[in-house]
């Protein structure tokens, strides 16, 4: 129930000045509510709350209630009087008062009649306050009387003449129904010509012969006893001869050319005009020097009764009913007065004052004639009533003024004249109330955004509480300028928004106290339907579909319900719906109209509709496919701090289903017109919380994806500014590194502008040393990148942190790295170094470990540096010294030197390295290495091929790698088979350079293997093959090593001119195929050349037959790999390196070469030495076409 608080200083019209003038300074009055929890401890004057009816009319068959109920603190007890005196209920044994109540209950079912208890009746409510009146209730019982006996004669008359049937039902209480029916009780038809008038009498205009019957009945029914009374049947006889001659009408009621009628205010006014003649007269109504009021005029009975509702004064005037037919018209003016019984103007209200207060008590009234007001305290006459010094009366005023608990009292309002009177009670309660609010506490209310809020605070107090609003946890009162403060304690918020939601406190306040209230108010987004349905025009047959997307709050649940025409839809099959669609299947004609979506929640309602066209079928083009139409309606909701719900509306998919929807954020602040990535959807949403960070003023557009492929753009949403705050993390890549000696360089990856959160990114750099006890050294500096702390110690730890701030704070406390300060160069060379030769190319090398302190930085490792000594001026004069540098990470103090050349003095030295350089260098170690294998031969040439002799000319090995001991000269013949023969061996003495091979066979091709030796073995082979001249003579010489001898005589045939030409032949097609061997062996693919030297491999790896130790049949291993120019296929199938077996690539990398904890190499190689000449183990000759030719015969 709400607290009604009358307008303040509500001044009356001007004339009356001194009573104005008080009156408008006049405090308003409360209205007690009747609040359960609050009357039950408010002490209060009784209050009628319910009563019988003034005129009470009871049916005489039941017992008699006469109802009187009332309220206040403490309850009140009751009394009646009967008319006007006191009527004790207690010696008649047929009444009772019900308990708690006034109300009567009079037995008069089981004796005694209704008549005995006719009389006036007024109930007293009374209690400590004062006392309360109700209404004088006129209990009459109801009264359905007979009709007198008459004897009625039939009614003969001709036809065309005016009839009328009396009526005249008897008196009864309340009147009596009337209504004309027959025997078979039906009614008897009316019209225009043919009507019953408002006295219940039957009237006809003109007669005619089917009025003739014996059973016209006048029928009165009694509502309140359900009884129906009959007059006795009257019969009409009409005679059916020539008709009257046609006539003017006349008025049959009223009488005369006017009349007056007299009626209250309020009640309905019934005029009536019948007329006769003949033809039937038809009635027409107008009102002299005015209009009928339009919407309360109504007309019944054929337009013979003319009915005006809710009558007043205003309507009071002369109307005038005309009758007419084709012979002419009448009229009857009808002259009408309303009168009134008293009607409130301004009925007392109830006073709440405190002590000391004033107030009054109006009782204004109007009727007419003008009413007369009386005024009673507690029942009785004020003239006669206890004199109150607080009370003065003035009219209908009573002024109260200074009032104490003592003027509690009822006070009734009498208005009265001569058609009636009004009774008001208006208590006044002398009160001191501290402030109570009655709305309940933390009451919830949801409202539309843009839409009004009320806030209620219904509240109570005396004296009356003056009523504030505050939100949330603000010092200031709620002010009128954006917010209306209503007398009734509500707060109105006239257009409420977003931000409008929270917490909202009522503070009621009284010289007596304070009390408050909180209430809560959410704002939720409008119902909207972002795609309503469109205009369709469909074929007969085909299926239709609407669809109706709703947007709403995500807190509240719409319904979605289909229209029809306005109506519900056809409970039919073909009507599906689901979800935001409605699907019409098998479209008929019928189903065409206007269908119309509405969506409910429980704040608010939409609804949109579209016409549905049906029309006959046309051929169907086919669908279009294509990638979605761009979503469109992007809408940003629920914007927090770091969060904003993004909503939009797919646009159209062009036939094939969005699969997802792709969500990308433009941040205009730091990075204007470039978009990045912020999420991706299913194809099914339209909705999405996006996760947000502080300081980024935020665009989103949204991208649909189907199967064939992207859509564009969406059109960028509003731009969304988040608030600043203090940054998330801090710097990383924080780091400590000395650029000198004296000096700390701290680095770190600044944060980039999406990430500083706010506006002003500075950092707070703080450091200081590791093992000290010295306080934290910090500095703020500007948004960069690097902080140099100057005059530190040498290599020193340190520990340091990189903290974020902006305007809004700091990030959070950020992790400790470790630094050190600048290094200089290592003071102090390794000591002890030792060199230990492991063969001809390696050496182990060890050295003592320098102290840490002189290092005076990060330990990068030792570093070797050792050449080979060179021997004679002319060497020193073709090459400089050549440093080798092997670096040995850490802390190791051994490694191994691979890739040494045999037979070589070397030096070296070590040296420690640090992040700044390299320290001094150890004394030189000098050592020497063994003896190795040697190179390969340089060159091996087979010159002056004769009939028996082959002579070869040789170049020592380019790396004898030692002394060389011998040559080792092996070779055997290959047939025109490829099959291979005996293989010779002959040592050659190391200081030559040309060997002869005589007693050779003659044509036979040869293979020779070449090497030479050194007292640590043999060296790599080089092989070449020749052939030796046919004989001039026919006549083989005996085969070298063969141990038999082969002779033969062949004619001449070289000088024969047919083999000449045959030569010239072969040797043009030899020199043919050579080109192609050239240019195929440049494209690296094969030549016969070479697949005939693959077809003689080296004589040491053919299989030894078990019984004799000869070397087993010639076979090709190695066909798919091309021979390089003048080379040959060593021993083992592999062409050798030049180099020792020992090399740098088994071993280290370079200049920055490692070994492992055990010695094994990890390191790099790397050397400084200028360009040799080039040296190499393989032939340069290519093949000759006459060796070609040779091999060829």
């Amino acid at each position: 129930m709400q607290l009604k608080i009358m307008p303040k200083k509500k001044c009356l019209p001007v004339g009356r000045v001194a009573l104005i003038l008080y009156l408008c300074q006049m405090i308003s009055a409360l209205e007690v509510p009747l609040d359960p929890k609050l009357l039950e401890d408010l002490v209060q004057p009784p209050t009628i709350i319910r009563q019988s009816p003034k005129d009470y009319i009871i049916d005489p068959r039941e017992n008699i209630v006469i109802q009187c109920e009332a309220k206040g603190k403490p309850p009140p007890s009751f009394s009646w009087t009967r008319n006007g005196t006191h009527f004790d209920i207690d010696k008649d044994p047929l009444v009772t008062m019900k308990p708690g109540s006034g109300t009567l209950t009079i037995n008069i079912m089981s004796e005694g009649k209704a008549e005995t208890y006719e009389g006036v009746y007024q109930c007293t409510a009374r209690n400590e306050r004062g006392a309360a009146i109700s209404n004088n209730i006129v209990v009459r019982p109801s009264r359905s009387p007979l009709w007198t006996k008459e004897k009625l004669e039939p009614i003969t008359l001709r036809n065309g003449q005016s009839l009328v049937l009396p009526c005249r039902p008897p008196l009864g209480l309340p009147p009596p129904i009337i209504f004309w029916m027959d025997n078979s009780f039906q009614r008897l038809p009316q019209s225009e010509r043919v009507s019953q008038g408002l006295n219940g009498d039957l009237y006809f205009s003109n007669v005619l012969p089917e009025d003739t019957r014996e059973d016209y009945i006048c029928y009165a029914r009694f509502n309140h006893t359900q009884t129906i009374q009959q007059k006795q049947p009257i019969s009409v006889k009409v005679i059916s001869a020539k008709p009257n001659r046609e006539r003017p009408p006349t008025f049959l009621t009223p009488e005369g050319n006017t009349s007056n009628k007299e009626e209250l205010r309020g009640n309905v006014l019934s005029l009536e005009c019948i007329a006769e003649g003949l033809p039937t007269p038809v009635i027409y109504w107008i009102k002299e020097d005015g209009t009928l009021p339009i919407n309360r005029t109504f007309y019944r009975n054929f337009k013979k009764t003319l009915q005006i509702i809710q009558v007043s004064e205003a309507d009071s005037g002369n109307y005038q009913c005309i009758a007419k037919n084709a012979l002419g018209a009448i009229h009857h003016t009808i002259s009408v007065t309303v009168k009134a019984a008293p009607y409130w103007i301004l009925a007392p209200q109830n006073l709440v004052l405190s002590p000391g207060e004033d107030g009054t008590l109006i009782c204004r009234a109007n009727g007419n004639p003008k009413p007369r007001i009386s005024w009673l305290s507690n029942g009785v006459p004020i003239e006669i009533a206890p004199d109150d010094p607080s009370r003065k009366i003035n009219g209908d005023t009573i002024i109260f003024s200074n009032v104490q608990e003592r003027s509690s009292a009822v006070y009734q309002c009498n208005a009265s004249n001569e058609y009636g009177y009004l009774l008001a009670n208006a208590f006044v309660n002398v009160l001191a109330e501290p402030p109570r609010i009655l709305t309940l506490a933390n009451t919830l209310y949801q409202v539309i955004a843009n839409r009004p809020a009320l806030l209620d605070c219904a509240f109570f107090g005396s004296p009356l509480p003056t009523v504030e609003w505050f939100k949330e946890a603000k010092g200031s009162a709620l002010r009128d300028d954006i917010y209306i403060l209503h007398e009734n304690g509500t707060l109105e918020i006239p257009v409420a928004q977003k931000d409008s939601t929270g917490t909202y406190t009522c503070v009621a306040r009284n010289k007596l106290g304070m009390a408050k209230n909180e209430v809560h108010l959410e704002i939720k987004d409008p119902t909207r339907i972002i795609k309503q349905p469109e205009y369709a025009v469909v074929q007969r047959g085909s299926t239709v579909s609407f669809e109706c997307k709703v947007k709403h709050d995500h807190t509240l649940t719409p319904t979605i319900t289909w229209l029809k025409d306005n109506g519900e839809l056809p409970s039919d099959g073909r009507f599906t719906v689901d979800k935001d669609h409605l699907e019409v299947a098998d479209v008929k004609d019928g189903d065409g109209g206007t269908y119309t979506c509405v969506a409910n929640t429980t704040l608010d309602m939409v609804s949109a509709s579209a016409m549905l066209s049906v029309v006959a079928p046309t051929p169907t083009p086919a669908p279009i496919y294509d990638v979605p139409n761009p979503p469109f309606d992007l809408e940003l909701t629920d914007q927090l701090d770091k969060s904003v719900q993004l909503s939009w509306t797919p646009g159209d998919d062009n036939n094939s289903p969005i699969t997802k929807f792709i969500i990308e954020y433009e941040d205009a602040m730091h990075e204007a017109g470039l978009w990045h990535h912020q999420t991706e959807v299913s194809g099914t949403q339209t909705t999405a919380q996006l996760k947000l960070s502080p300081y980024v003023n935020y665009s989103f557009r949204v991208m649909a994806v189907n199967n064939l492929g992207r859509s564009l753009p969406s059109e960028p949403s509003e731009q969304y500014l988040t608030k600043a705050a203090e940054p998330d993390t801090n710097p990383t890549a924080v780091e400590g590194l000395g650029s000198e000696p004296d000096n700390l360089v701290i680095t770190w990856k600044p944060l980039n502008a999406f990430e500083s959160n706010g506006p002003g990114l500075q950092y707070k750099v703080s450091w200081r040393q590791k093992d000290g006890d010295d306080e934290w050294a910090s500095v703020v500096v500007a948004n960069v990148s690097k902080y140099i702390v100057s005059g530190t110690p040498t290599f020193v730890p340190y520990l340091i942190k990189v903290q974020a701030l902006n305007d809004v704070g700091f990030a959070p406390e950020p992790a400790v790295v470790m630094g050190h300060s600048g290094e200089d160069l290592p003071m102090v060379a390794p000591g002890n170094v030792r060199v230990n030769v492991v063969n001809s190319t390696l050496a182990e090398v060890h050295w003592d470990p320098v102290p840490l302190k002189s290092i005076r930085g990060h330990l990068q490792g030792y570093r070797l540096y050792y050449w080979k000594a060179q021997e004679g001026s002319l060497k020193r004069n073709r090459r400089h010294i050549e440093k080798k540098i092997l670096t040995f990470q850490g802390s190791k103090t051994h490694g191994m030197l691979p890739g040494l050349e045999p037979f070589s003095h070397y030096t070296l030295n070590v040296r420690v390295v640090n992040g700044k350089g390299e320290g001094p260098a150890s004394p030189d170690s000098i050592f020497n290495t063994p003896e190795g294998v040697p190179s390969a031969p340089s060159s091996l040439k087979i010159v002056n091929p004769t009939l028996d002799s082959l002579t070869l000319e040789w170049d020592p090995p380019s790396r004898p790698n030692g002394i060389l001991t011998e040559y080792t000269l092996k070779y055997q013949p290959i047939n025109s088979t490829h099959e291979l023969g005996p293989l010779v061996d002959l040592k050659i003495p190391a200081n030559k350079t040309r060997w002869t091979l005589k007693n050779l066979n003659f044509s036979t091709r040869y293979k020779f293997y070449f090497y030479a030796q050194t007292a640590a073995g043999s060296g790599s082979q080089i092989t070449e093959e020749a052939v030796t001249t046919v004989d001039e003579a026919g006549i083989l010489p005996p085969d070298v090593g063969a141990g038999k001898a082969m002779a033969s005589r062949q004619v001449d045939i070289a000088t024969q001119g047919w083999f000449i030409g045959l030569m010239c032949a072969v040797a043009l097609l030899i020199l043919i195929l050579l080109i192609v061997c050239f240019i195929r062996r440049n494209k690296g693919g094969k030549y016969p050349v070479k697949e005939k030297e693959d077809a003689h491999a080296d004589p040491e790896i053919q299989p030894m037959k078990e019984d004799d130790g000869t070397f087993g049949e010639y076979s090709d291993a190695e066909d798919h790999k091309p021979l390089k120019k003048g080379s040959r296929t060593p021993s083992d199938r592999t062409v050798k390196k030049e180099d020792s077996d020992d090399s740098l690539v088994d071993y280290g990398e370079g200049v920055n070469g490692q070994f492992n904890e055990d010695g094994s190499f990890i390191g790099q190689y790397s050397g400084k030495k200028e360009k040799e000449p080039a040296e190499g183990n393989e032939s340069s000759e290519a093949p000759s076409p006459v060796n070609a030719m040779n091999s060829f015969v």
